[in-house]
Formats: C-alpha cells, sequence, structure tokens
C-alpha cells in the first residue's frame, strides 16, 4: 500500500487491486488539489473541505465509488466499514454527524477518523480493534486536539499513526494548531517526512508504535 497526504484529512491509498481517495476539498481552502482518480472514494461528512467529490475520477474513466453513508461495502478487494460518530461532543449539535471509516487493503487495517469531534465510545474502539494504522485529526477547535487525540492512540494502539487535519503553509485557517503541539506529546520530532509512505503488512513495527509526519 501507497499512502499519499494532500493535506487537511485527503489522502489516497494505493493498493494491488484498488485505489482509495478520502475526503477531497474545494479550493476555497487554499490548498490545491492534483488531478486525482481512484476505484473507491470516501467522503466523512457533507463540509466544503470534505466533500468536493468532482474532484475525483474514476480509476477507469467514468466515476469512483462513492460511499457517504454508514454500512459495509467491498469494491475490488477492498473492505470498508462506515462508522457513525460526530463533529463535535454534543452529539453532532454543533457541527453535525461524522463517519469514522475502516478500511481493509492489502492485509492492512486502516483507520480514518474524519473530523472526529468527541472521544471515543466504547462501541467504536470495539469497532476499530486492530487497526494497524491510524489516520487522526489533531488540530483542534473543528475536531479533536493534540490530547485527546493521545488519548485515542492509547486505546486503539495502532502499529503506525499518521496524524492529519492541522495547520499547515497555504491553508486557509488561523484556528488549527500545527503539528509540533502532537509531535511534543508523543516525543517525535516535528519535521515533516516524505508526500508517500510506502507500506506492506511485513513492513509493519511488531513493538514500538511509529508516528509518520506527511509533508503534503
Amino acid at each position: 500500500m501507497i499512502i499519499t497526504w494532500f493535506g487537511q484529512s485527503c489522502f489516497r491509498l494505493q493498493g494491488e487491486q484498488s485505489t482509495l481517495v478520502t475526503d477531497p476539498y474545494d479550493q476555497s481552502l487554499g490548498l490545491r488539489l492534483p488531478r486525482l482518480t481512484a476505484d473507491i472514494l470516501t467522503v466523512s461528512h457533507d463540509h466544503h473541505d470534505h466533500n468536493n467529490v468532482g474532484a475525483v475520477k474514476g480509476s477507469d474513466g467514468g466515476e469512483p465509488f462513492v460511499i457517504t453513508q454508514p454500512g459495509e461495502y467491498e469494491v475490488k478487494g477492498t473492505f470498508i466499514y462506515g462508522i457513525p460518530s460526530f463533529h463535535d461532543n454534543k452529539e453532532g449539535a454543533e457541527r453535525g454527524s461524522n463517519i469514522i471509516y475502516r478500511i481493509e487493503m492489502d492485509g492492512i487495517a486502516l483507520a480514518h477518523l474524519g473530523d472526529l469531534g468527541h472521544p471515543l465510545t466504547n462501541g467504536e474502539v470495539e469497532k476499530l480493534e486492530g487497526v494497524d494504522i491510524l489516520l487522526i485529526p489533531i488540530g483542534g477547535f473543528y475536531t479533536i486536539d493534540a490530547k485527546q487525540a493521545m488519548e485515542i492512540i492509547s486505546q486503539l494502539e495502532p502499529r503506525i499513526v499518521i496524524p492529519m487535519h492541522y495547520q499547515i503553509p497555504g491553508l486557509k485557517s488561523v484556528k488549527l494548531a500545527d503539528v509540533k503541539t502532537f509531535c511534543k506529546e508523543m516525543g517525535v520530532a516535528a519535521d515533516g517526512g516524505e508526500q508517500k509512505l510506502k507500506v506492506t503488512k511485513r513492513d509493519l513495527p511488531q513493538e514500538d508504535m511509529k508516528v509518520v509526519i506527511l509533508t503534503p
């Protein structure tokens, strides 16, 4: 699997049998998406910085299989489980609903938390048990912050953690925290690395958890 980050909560997961894109944003965000193609497109919630479905074309020249609702899906050997959650800590009263996606591709279980705005419930933790790679928002204000992210990471114990939804150059938001606070909490360097992470099941850390800081 090759994981590429494009900023905010938008990733491309390239597997052996399929390609999946998460949460494409529109240009008002200040960031610019490249031309993307995918077999599967997931949207965590219906906000402009996550739901630009038209920005992603199908790998075969048509349209991708678009998932915007909780449920269980299988597309080209990839299993996707949409888990209902909330965009705030008041059961959606402020910012509405959010979908957590558990994605199983190439023998790896990956979780994309979308714009999660609250601690995980016991039921959500149970559904995310055994996740290898965790894509987790850390910027605060609109989502959980670094401290809350740490608590969720402790609950799920993934092998690899990739932070998302934080302040980066060009992003038109002065309210999100940058990645430094999270890295300080985790005890890792805040320097950005590669835009892509290539990983196989056998590459996953077996003892120590690894934090990967991607650069869009």
